[in-house]
This record gives structure tokens, C-alpha cells and sequence, in this order.
């Protein structure tokens, strides 16, 4: 997995990709400006409305979730104001989370443990009473 800066570099790289095949959309579809003075023929070719809809859709959507994305990931890196101080009183709250849930999981296996025991006690105590009547069903016949 890349570092942040690396992802956001790549997706500032797919953000200007987006941006030119938007605007090579735009300049495909694109009708001639009209210069007084200079005709270059009536005849303009037939667009493709719902295709030119549909990509300037396509693209748009692309270029905001891209950027959606890069904004999470410039959230995510640490700021000026992050001190080693900061960083440090952070790590420290971290391992006294995880020490805390490290002594509940404790509990919570030993509890599933004696659990565990009793149920092989009352498995135990069924079988041998199984075997007893059977036991004495075989004797009376």
C-alpha cells in the first residue's frame, strides 16, 4: 500500500486526466463559433446530444469524486499544528485503548473457557447416564 502522499499524487495524476478527456469532450462536441465576415459553410454536422449528455455526465461525476477523494486524503495527512508532544500523548492513549481491551478479551476467554468446562461436565454427566440406562435395559432383557 502506497503512502498518502503517493495516493494523493496519483490522484491529482487522475484528476488532470479527467480534466483533458473532459475537455477533449468538450472540443469534439464543440459548434463553430460564427466570424462575421467569413463563412465557412452552413452545412454544420449533426451532434449527438444524449452521447455529448452522457459523457459530460460521465466526466463530471469522475472529476468530483476524484476530488472528493483527494479532499478525504489532504484530511487524513497530519497537520502543522500535529506536535511530536501531540503525536506522542496520542500513541500513549492508543496503547492505554488497546491495553484496556486486551484485559476485557481476557475476561471475555477465561469466561468462555469455564463455559466450555461445564458444558464438557453436562455432556460428561449425559453420556454416562445414557450408558447407564443402557445398561440396564440390556440387564432386564
Amino acid at each position: 500500500m502506497a503512502d498518502r502522499i503517493t495516493q494523493l499524487q496519483d490522484y491529482i495524476n487522475n484528476q488532470a486526466d479527467n480534466f483533458c478527456n473532459a475537455i477533449g469532450v468538450l472540443h469534439r462536441f464543440a459548434v463553430p463559433s460564427p466570424v462575421p465576415g467569413f463563412d465557412r459553410g452552413s452545412a454544420t454536422p449533426q451532434q449527438n446530444q444524449t452521447e455529448m449528455q452522457d459523457l459530460a455526465k460521465i466526466y463530471a461525476e469522475q472529476i468530483a469524486r476524484t476530488a472528493k477523494d483527494i479532499d478525504v486524503l489532504i484530511e487524513s495527512l497530519p497537520s502543522e499544528e500535529s506536535t511530536t508532544d501531540l503525536q506522542v500523548a496520542s500513541l500513549q492513549k492508543l496503547e492505554h485503548e488497546n491495553f484496556e481491551a486486551a484485559l476485557k478479551l481476557e475476561s471475555v476467554v477465561k469466561e468462555g473457557e469455564t463455559l466450555l468446562e461445564h458444558l464438557q461436565k453436562v455432556l460428561h454427566e449425559i453420556a454416562q447416564s445414557q450408558l447407564q440406562s443402557q445398561d440396564v435395559t440390556m440387564d432386564t432383557n
